[in-house]
């Protein structure tokens, strides 16, 4: 088995995949047990949207978000059935909900109502401020920066890898600020299939939505370290319900966080859930990282491969 340093890596909004776990669930009793439990906490038919809903229906932000967590949980079940534990853990957005039940910092039952009323909140706020975000590729950090500080009304939502940026904010001003991306040299810019400006002020109401859910749960020390993507730091217990808040409106630090990672030793990257966005992200960072996609039984058993031959 290797020594490695591993890292568990929760996916976000966007790696949604049609049949999402059902291939896992309905050979690891476990994995079927997380969409039940998860379904019970969200008062969503998780088992039916996830494995046989069409596209249009898991998009909503409100619907998605439960099912991509439950999803990586459940991923989750069948990883820790087969032995695999995480050195850290790190999660994208939304993501984070399913490190921080991944280091038990909090149950499955808890983070999947947390992560339903924050789609909610979510989708609420965005039908309240409507705006958009889009990707910048190709363009440094810092020159994105100083657009978003040029333009009104639009920030930086994530740092996804070098040459890659989500900004969010009011309509015209991403769109603005795509057009000036690309009159100073950027690749190209691709607008988002989201509901609104996600972490950006503009959805400030979700996150007032949401802090007393938060701040009624009771975080344990996690078991594997945590790295928060709103800091790119290891976060202590006392720290994780305002970092869930702030993270809202917050850029999501996925690059500095995954650097951070590197630094502690991590060379091995897990992504647990749907979809392989997060793999393709780390292999920009760093070429040199084994990042490994697991979301159903074929990948499961590519993991087991790589790991017991390194």
């Amino acid at each position: 088995m290797s020594v490695e340093k591993i890292a568990f890596c929760f996916p976000g909004q966007g790696s949604l995949e049609v049949g999402m776990g059902r291939e896992i669930a309905r050979a690891v009793p476990e994995a079927m047990d997380v969409f039940v439990r998860a379904s019970e906490a969200s008062g969503l038919d998780l088992v039916r949207l996830c494995f046989e809903a069409p596209e249009e229906e898991l998009v909503k932000t409100e619907v998605q978000q439960p099912a991509l967590v439950a999803t990586s949980l459940a991923v989750l079940a069948a990883l820790r059935g087969h032995g695999y534990r995480p050195d850290f853990v790190v999660g994208h957005s939304v993501g984070e909900f399913a490190a921080l039940a991944a280091a038990e910092a909090l149950g499955v039952e808890e983070a999947i109502a947390l992560v339903r009323e924050r789609g909610l909140a979510m989708a609420a706020a965005a039908q309240e401020n409507p705006g958009s975000m889009a990707a910048i590729l190709g363009l440094e950090d810092e020159v994105v920066e100083d657009l978003c500080a040029r333009i009104s009304r639009v920030w930086p939502a994530n740092y996804n890898c070098p040459g890659q940026i989500v900004v969010s904010g009011e309509n015209p001003a991403v769109d603005e600020c795509c057009t000036e991306a690309q009159l100073h040299g950027a690749r190209r810019t691709v607008k988002l299939r989201v509901s609104g400006a996600f972490h950006s002020p503009l959805i400030e109401h979700a996150a007032e939505r949401l802090r007393p859910a938060v701040e009624r749960v009771r975080f344990s020390e996690p078991i594997a370290p945590f790295i928060s993507t709103v800091t790119a730091k290891i976060e202590p217990a006392q720290r994780m319900a305002a970092l869930l808040v702030d993270q809202l409106t917050a850029p999501v630090k996925f690059t500095q966080a995954a650097r951070e990672l590197m630094r502690q030793g991590v060379k091995v990257f897990v992504e647990v859930g749907p979809g392989n966005v997060l793999s393709g992200l780390l292999k920009r960072i760093d070429r040199s990282v084994k990042a490994i996609p697991v979301g159903d039984l074929a990948s499961l058993e590519k993991l087991r491969e790589i790991l017991d031959t390194a």
